[in-house]
């Protein structure tokens, strides 16, 4: 043991205790959100960044949503659209060195060393503009009020796909926030649709309360974290509401040196009382295509049959 193969084990002794915590049982608050029929004793989430869903951490990421392991999830725009598409046509392995110029003359879009097709976008395109005109129809003559939250349990129930994540959020009512749900091929078609078609609203406030409903409602929560961004912050902002997390782990290859959220250190989250002050928060400094299917095998996978128990004697 040594260096990062250390934080390895720490975080994986921390996911633990988070897991071991949930496992402890509650008795339901009157008035709290809860995100299935079981009360927790430790509320788990997950964030991640688009890219871990653009390459094959997607799978370890489904298979805890598919065993209703964590409990609420945060990503960006990409880490919604990529699964989706992912289901109605394939990416190809490609490599970093390959030239731009001649990928754009191709109609390839490059994703570190993977490669997406043009023609996916379009067969998503033509998947999610039928379903927009459902969810506007709606909101018209029923007057639902979608918020990005609601939109991906809808778009996990119309992809029908066990290959999907939000498949099976839809399926356990794990939540799934995107508050920059825009920012992606999901906004250009947003755009395209709303210019024939005005009038769709995506409450981002309604989640936002949601969310740190959630939190706060929370007997203790743990933050696994991949990557940076928005969904490292919006997790570890929504902790702050209850004085921080009890429980954190962060995956990323970010610095500190820039004073980017992205390359912070758990203790600066302590400083905003996003992690509490007698937490152990751990992070890991490596690559979480690596990493993270270890710490899953390592954690969630062990305590499988405990984390599945109640799915079981249903």
């Amino acid at each position: 043991m040594g260096f990062q193969a250390t934080n390895l084990g720490m975080a994986i002794q921390e996911v633990n205790n988070m897991i071991e915590q949930r496992l402890m049982p509650v008795e339901a608050e009157e008035g709290s959100e809860q995100t299935d029929s079981r009360p927790r004793g430790c509320t788990i989430f997950l964030g991640y960044t688009s890219n871990l869903i653009s390459c094959g951490v997607r799978e370890s990421i489904r298979y805890l949503a598919e065993h209703n392991m964590v409990d609420v999830m945060v990503t960006t725009a990409g880490g919604i659209e990529e699964d989706f598409i992912k289901c109605l046509a394939p990416t190809y392995l490609g490599d970093f060195a390959l030239p731009g110029k001649d990928l754009h003359q191709k109609g390839l879009n490059r994703i570190g060393n993977l490669l997406m097709p043009n023609d996916n976008y379009a067969v998503f395109e033509e998947w999610l503009l039928p379903i927009l005109d459902q969810m506007l129809q709606e909101q018209n003559t029923k007057g639902t009020r979608w918020t990005p939250s609601k939109m991906i349990h809808r778009l996990g129930k119309e992809i029908n796909n066990e290959n999907s994540v939000y498949y099976w959020a839809y399926k356990h009512n794990i939540p799934v926030f995107s508050p920059a749900l825009t920012d992606g091929a999901l906004g250009d078609v947003f755009y395209l649709f709303s210019s024939k078609k005005p009038g769709l609203v995506l409450d981002i406030v309604e989640d936002i309360c949601r969310l740190n409903d959630i939190t706060m409602s929370a007997r203790n929560t743990g933050m696994i974290i991949l990557g940076g961004g928005v969904p490292k912050h919006h997790i570890a902002n929504s902790n702050s509401m209850r004085n921080g997390a009890n429980y954190s782990v962060y995956i990323n290859t970010g610095q500190e040196f820039d004073g980017s959220d992205s390359g912070a250190r758990p203790d600066e989250a302590v400083s905003w009382g996003k992690i509490r002050t007698d937490a152990k928060p751990v992070k890991v400094f490596a690559d979480a295509s690596l990493v993270f299917p270890l710490l899953v095998a390592e954690t969630f996978a062990l305590r499988v049959d405990e984390l599945t128990a109640d799915k079981k004697t249903d």
